[in-house]
């Protein structure tokens, strides 16, 4: 055999090797988020509270009490994490939201959200629909992109 038939040989092997143990943990990590799911969804409870203001941001600069930055774990403090600060009753509080559900939180409105610890899992407008018109700002591709097919219409006529 040549070496180079050995070599791709031994890589084809590392690389199958890799895709299995792949497989099989994230099959485990996929076991242990259904379970820490459903734990969530057994100390849920619903609370009405005005979102004040809603931000990306790192778990250290949040705000969040250094108890819950203490037991999250070391990727989740250097990655920026979705934080809600809101007023539930008298008390402002900071909480962190669902990452599906961030775009959804409407800022200065009144919302009935579904919390469980501080964590916020799921949102109701209290007062009708929750309105989310916000529009994105769009890139400098997306924008070019605009402009070229505007200019290309143009020509066309």
């Amino acid at each position: 055999m040549s070496t180079l038939t050995i070599v791709l040989l031994v890589i084809a092997l590392v690389l199958t090797a890799a895709f299995v143990a792949l497989y099989f943990f994230t099959k485990r990590m996929e076991k242990k988020q259904d379970a820490q799911r459903e734990q969530m969804d057994a100390m849920a409870q619903s609370m009405s509270m005005l979102i004040i203001d809603k931000k990306r941001m790192r778990l250290k600069d949040s705000g969040l009490p250094q108890t819950v930055i203490d037991q999250s774990p070391k990727i989740l403090r250097r990655s920026k994490v979705p934080i809600v600060k809101a007023k539930i009753g008298p008390r402002v509080m900071t909480l962190m939201c669902d990452e599906a559900i961030f775009d959804q939180v409407p800022v200065k409105k009144e919302v009935k959200a579904v919390v469980s610890g501080i964590y916020i899992t799921a949102v109701k407008g209290l007062r009708g629909a929750v309105d989310t018109t916000e529009q994105k700002k769009k890139g400098f591709w997306a924008r070019t992109k605009e402009k070229a097919l505007a200019a290309r219409s143009s020509k066309n006529k």
